[in-house]
Formats: structure tokens, sequence, C-alpha cells
């Protein structure tokens, strides 16, 4: 396996052999079938292949061929670069455990941050959520969080995306999005989209809008852009409007 293959291979591996994702290629390597995998696994055969699409593209290479022929009239394997990434993921619990055990230090906020800090990511706004509840409605899920302040949003995912990531009240979720997708203004309205109360405390001009920091509670700061009609000052009152389906979700291992 070549060091660019290895590198990318990598990127697929998360964080733990209790990723579903991982998971769905342990169990597809014993069973030989997709659907047999999912049914395994406990997710549907499309969470199942959104799994596999998911982390071939993470390590920019096929993880699964399909088999043709047989007794069993077909089925599916791993390729060899879907071996190494199961092989790499048992070397990297077994590093994780001996890690744990020096690790007697209670949880604290410094600790929790750190849940993070091995992503590079290009959205602004991240921070930890504790999920209060989780409601399908069709083939999508809507997600209420609530930080440590009270603060409450609401996320809307797929229905294959929440079976991967195993949602449950009470899980800890990190919540993730680009500041693009974050208007500030003086009011909104739209009872569609997160209305978050704060206060402007940094504002910047950059190119036909400008970027406002909103503190919303103690300790998280929301990064977005505000029009340029919009004068709002450092001190002010204003709220940040986003679009449930911007918020990306991040499980803590």
């Amino acid at each position: 396996m070549g060091a660019k293959t290895a590198h990318n291979l990598g990127k697929a591996l998360g964080h733990s052999k209790t990723d579903k994702r991982i998971d769905i290629l342990r169990r597809l390597q014993d069973a030989g079938s997709i659907s047999e995998a999912a049914r395994r696994a406990g997710v549907s055969y499309k969470a199942a292949w959104q799994a596999i699409d998911i982390l071939s593209n993470l390590a920019g290479t096929p993880l699964v061929e399909k088999v043709v022929g047989g007794s069993g009239g077909g089925g599916a394997q791993l390729t060899q670069a879907g071996k190494d990434l199961l092989k790499a993921s048992v070397h990297l619990e077994l590093a994780k455990s001996q890690v744990v055990k020096h690790a007697t230090a209670p949880a604290s906020a410094a600790s929790q941050a750190t849940g993070m800090l091995g992503f590079r990511t290009t959205m602004r706004n991240q921070f930890p959520c504790t999920v209060s509840a989780v409601v399908k409605k069709g083939g999508f899920v809507r997600v209420t969080l609530t930080t440590k302040g009270a603060t409450v949003f609401h996320s809307l995912i797929t229905s294959a995306s929440a079976e991967l990531l195993e949602l449950a009240v009470g899980q800890t979720a990190w919540l993730l999005c680009k500041a693009t997708a974050v208007l500030i203004t003086r009011a909104s309205k739209d009872p569609q989209k997160n209305r978050l109360k704060g206060v402007v405390e940094r504002k910047s001009r950059g190119g036909s809008h400008s970027e406002v920091n909103l503190l919303i509670e103690p300790g998280i700061t929301l990064v977005g852009f505000a029009d340029p009609l919009v004068k709002l000052r450092v001190g002010d009152q204003a709220v940040a409007e986003i679009d449930a389906s911007a918020l990306v979700l991040a499980m803590a291992q």
C-alpha cells in the first residue's frame, strides 16, 4: 500500500471502532452481502450504502466491490483498501486504549474541547450540544439540540444519516455551521429557520457584507454576515438566522 493510499485511508478511519460506518464494513467482510451487513448492523440498506460511499470518498479509493455469480447469486466484498482500513482501525483502537489507561484527570471544559481538535474544517461555527429530541418526518429527521446555556437549535438531516449516527436523546453532539449560512439581522420572523438572539461582540467589513460575531450565551459566539443596509454596532442586540438544513452534526466518540 503506497504512502498516498495510506494517507487517504487515514481520513476515512474515523475515531473509534464504534463508528457505525466502520462497523458496517466489518460486518460486510463477514457476511459478503451489503443487505446482510445492513441487517446485522441494524440500519437500512440505503444507510449502509451511504456509509460505504462516504468512507470510499474519504479514502479516495473504492472500499467495496461487487461479486458476480456464485451459489448465492452474487454479493459484495471488501477491496484490498477496505481490508487495510479495517486492519488500521484495530491498530488505532489498541493505541487509543493505551492512552485512555493513562488519562486519569476528570473531564473539564478544556478536555471536552479536544473532541474536535482532530478535525480541520472550513466551518467557523462549532460547539458541543446535547441531543434533546429526534423526530422523524418522511425521509428526514428533525434533531433538536440544546447547548449548556439552554440555547436551542434545530437541524434537519436525512434518515440514513440519523441511522449511521445512531442518534438518541441525551447524546453529546458537535454542531457545525459555515459562517456564510448565518444571516445576522435586527429581527427575524421566519418560523422555518433557527432564530438566535445575541449581542454583537465584533464587526468587520469584508466585501459586500459585514462579518459579525454574535454572542448568544457565555462561551458560544456565532460568526455570520449582515447586509450592509443593516446598521449594527458592537453592543447592539441582533438575531442570527440559520436554516435547519445548514446545521451539520458530528457525534462525539
